[in-house]
């Protein structure tokens, strides 16, 4: 009997076994490589599973399961037998739906995994211990370049942005014109059609107040930077954060000195400083504080199938990281609600929306 699941679901699973088989991880660089001198040894790992939360001991050579139901020792060598052949079904599956691969389901069962991807209310996949047992829990999402992967913000239609339509008014059949066009870019082909028509679009505010606290606790002016960011990436089809935040230091939207541009990186560090909060818990329509949550680092799987372990207490690394490998993405116009020119209070506007995940290579 076999079953079928996506690759981000078998992305989590392999994770899970190839961390119990190899009793350790390394530490990855900002380039996605691994680093030789950083390898954590791993103790326990404890997932919440159907029948509540259960703690995987790693010994020398087994794995000892406890749980509320549940207390077997299994060969560490037969968890890694389990991952690569998850790893092989997603190398050679070129659909997103993988089915299972033989002996995988007999597994499962066998140790009472009926979850592929761990249902949590903290947004974790996992906790570890590093080195000894009794070491602090420390809680990983796992993404996976193998699978299609989760956006680090995904906000919908509360992650929109808008720009108030100025320079000349528009009639009512010059808007439904421009709403009207639709083109394989319809987004940005709309706003040069407004360009066109003499209109200019200026940014205005975010249009959740949620989301717009959230940005003014990165920086008072920070909305106006990614609004900026987002117009570039529309405009001139630049999607990596790392270049667009280039762009934004030639065109200066907050008309900072140049010495805090320069010589103190001004717009880097508030885009690492965005990006952590995004990776260890920030979202749009909830209220940001600050405040950790349970959320302290991320597991990614390359492409090759490598699991590389990047942490928040490793500062500098972990921001780097997400400052090289995110990107902004273009979500679903309709779903989203943005991309088209609408009135409000007697004002037209047009919104943009903010979505970043980080990059397939």
């Amino acid at each position: 009997m076999s079953f079928e699941a996506t690759k981000r679901e078998w992305s989590e699973l392999y994770t899970f076994f190839r961390l119990l088989s190899d009793g350790q991880v390394f530490a990855g660089s900002p380039q996605v490589k691994k680093r030789e001198d950083a390898c954590l040894p791993i103790a326990l790992i404890q997932r919440e599973e159907h029948d509540g939360t259960r703690k995987y001991f790693i010994d020398n050579e087994d794995i000892h399961i406890v749980g509320e139901k549940i207390d077997k020792v299994i060969p560490r060598e037969t968890f890694g037998g389990v991952a690569n052949a998850i790893l092989d079904g997603m190398k050679t599956s070129s659909e997103d739906l993988v089915t299972s691969p033989d002996g995988v389901e007999e597994f499962l069962d066998g140790v009472s995994i009926f979850d592929l991807e761990a249902r949590t209310d903290d947004r974790t996949d996992f906790y570890i211990a590093f080195y000894h047992v009794d070491s602090p829990l420390v809680g990983f999402n796992v993404r996976s370049r193998m699978s299609i992967m989760n956006p680090i913000l995904d906000g919908g239609r509360t992650a929109n942005l808008k720009f108030e339509q100025t320079g000349i008014k528009f009639a009512n059949p010059m808007i439904n014109n421009v709403n009207a066009l639709e083109t394989p870019n319809v987004v940005a082909d709309r706003m040069l059609l407004i360009e066109r028509l003499g209109g200019v679009l200026k940014y205005a505010d975010v249009a959740d107040k949620v989301f717009r606290c959230n940005l003014l606790m990165i920086d008072l002016h920070f909305p106006r930077m990614i609004a900026e960011m987002l117009r570039i990436m529309q405009i001139e089809g630049i999607t990596k954060v790392s270049e667009l935040v280039d762009c934004i230091k030639e065109i200066n939207p907050l008309k900072i000195k140049e010495d805090l541009i320069v010589k103190n990186g001004f717009y880097e560090y508030k885009m690492k400083q965005f990006l952590v909060a995004l990776a260890l818990g920030m979202r749009p329509a909830k209220i940001y504080t600050g405040e950790d949550s349970a959320v302290s680092g991320i597991l990614l799987v390359t492409g090759s199938g490598e699991v590389l372990c990047y942490q928040k207490s490793d500062k500098k690394v972990f921001e780097d990281f997400l400052y090289l490998n995110s990107r902004l993405e273009k979500g679903s116009t309709e779903k989203d609600k943005y991309g088209f020119m609408e009135k409000e209070n007697g004002l037209v506007y047009f919104k943009l929306n903010l979505k970043i995940g980080l990059t397939k290579r």
